[in-house]
């Protein structure tokens, strides 16, 4: 497997107008899968996935210039990924008669039919929990158990203080395991 060039040194080859396309590809090829997952654990559905990390990355080649370097590059990247994941959900639930995190039958009915979806019952209960969890619950709880991202990293990612990201992450678990009990 080729090694992946270095945060510094794609930023350096796209601020280089005859490297910025080779850059934006070094990028995609790092960042992708882990943004598609992060994504994808968010809204759920391949499809609609593939939909909002394509928005992801249009906005990363728009605006990858005035990235600062003042946060990781990865931590600005799952920011973007995050935004839109919510903006996507948000659109989706404003389109929709019936809050979607609420009904556990189309949630597990989607992703028993989702050929991507490889998981068994007791995944699918799992997933019907964290589709349970308010927004900002829900994504503290995909960062930290399945990114395993550090708080110093998700408060830079959510712009929200350490403490309030682990009282956040202690009550989806909290949630998650009172749902689990009862079903």
């Amino acid at each position: 497997m080729p090694i992946i060039a270095t945060d510094k040194e794609i930023l350096d080859k796209f601020a280089n107008p005859t490297t910025k396309e080779a850059a934006f590809s070094l990028l995609v090829r790092k960042y992708q899968e882990k943004l598609y997952w992060h994504i994808r654990r968010m809204v759920v559905d391949h499809d609609d996935a593939n939909d909002v990390i394509q928005n992801v990355f249009i906005k990363v080649w728009r605006n990858l210039h005035k990235f600062k370097q003042n946060s990781k590059l990865y931590t600005w990247l799952y920011r973007i990924a995050t935004n839109e994941s919510l903006t996507f959900l948000n659109q989706r639930k404003r389109k929709s008669a019936a809050p979607l995190e609420t009904d556990d039958y189309d949630l597990s009915a989607q992703l028993k039919a989702d050929p991507y979806f490889d998981g068994n019952d007791v995944q699918i209960l799992l997933q019907n929990a964290i589709a349970n969890l308010p927004d900002k619950q829900r994504t503290v709880f995909l960062l930290r158990y399945y990114e395993g991202m550090k708080y110093d990293d998700m408060s830079a990612v959510l712009d929200t203080s350490v403490g309030a990201l682990k009282a956040s992450y202690h009550h989806a678990v909290k949630k998650i395991e009172k749902y689990l009990k009862e079903r």
